[in-house]
């Protein structure tokens, strides 16, 4: 990395950030979403964290190669600050008394069951890990940062990133092997013998062949 570059973004070069953006928002929007699995949440996280990579332009190292363990460092802080103010919503959304009468999204659901079971698998997986872990798997594996850039974005030593991710890597393969044992769901049951599927056209057409 040119040490102009980091000299002129140290120094609050427009310019130099708009480069800055346009190199790395896809790869904070990438870390952001795969930590949320919400594209309005990560959009929001790209937006802080370039705001924060402003504001904190001055703490950038004057010398070294890439910046982006740099700006996942400040997202990594954006999402556990927006993980914080969640959580406090609902908490806060816990404490409203419940509506008599709740909207019946069941169209909209069904349209994007496979979606959302997905994103749900991927969720339930995470969730199973402590923060810290979380974090590691997410700049190492999903981001792509090797041992030492993951350590320079969080502020670790190098061998403390290598231990989380060996954790994170070793309770994910036994939650995979947990739901490669319990098989895929069970099928739905056939429909009992003379009830008929398909509208009204199946339906007649049923019951003319039972009329020949």
């Amino acid at each position: 990395m040119d040490s102009s570059y980091r000299a002129r973004l140290r120094a609050g070069d427009a310019a130099a950030f708009g480069q800055l953006f346009d190199d790395h928002a896809r790869a904070v929007h990438r870390h952001a979403y795969r930590s949320t699995s919400c594209w309005g949440t990560a959009e929001d996280v790209v937006s802080l964290t370039f705001l924060e990579a402003w504001r904190l332009r001055g703490r950038l190292r004057p010398d070294g190669d890439s910046v982006l363990p740099w700006l996942l460092g400040i997202a990594t802080n954006v999402l556990r600050n927006t993980n914080r103010a969640a959580r406090r919503h609902r908490a806060a959304l816990a404490r409203v008394p419940r509506a008599d009468t709740v909207p019946d999204f069941a169209d909209e659901l069904s349209d994007r069951m496979d979606d959302v079971g997905r994103v749900a698998a991927a969720e339930a997986a995470l969730a199973a890990l402590r923060p810290a872990e979380r974090e590691v798997f997410t700049l190492c594996v999903w981001s792509g940062l090797d041992y030492a850039a993951a350590a320079e974005a969080l502020g670790l030593p190098i061998g403390t990133v290598r231990s989380r991710l060996s954790r994170a890597r070793t309770k994910l393969r036994a939650l995979a092997e947990r739901a490669l044992s319990a098989g895929p769901p069970d099928r739905e049951p056939a429909p009992p013998h003379g009830q008929v599927q398909g509208g009204r056209a199946t339906a007649a057409r049923s019951n003319q062949e039972m009329n020949r």
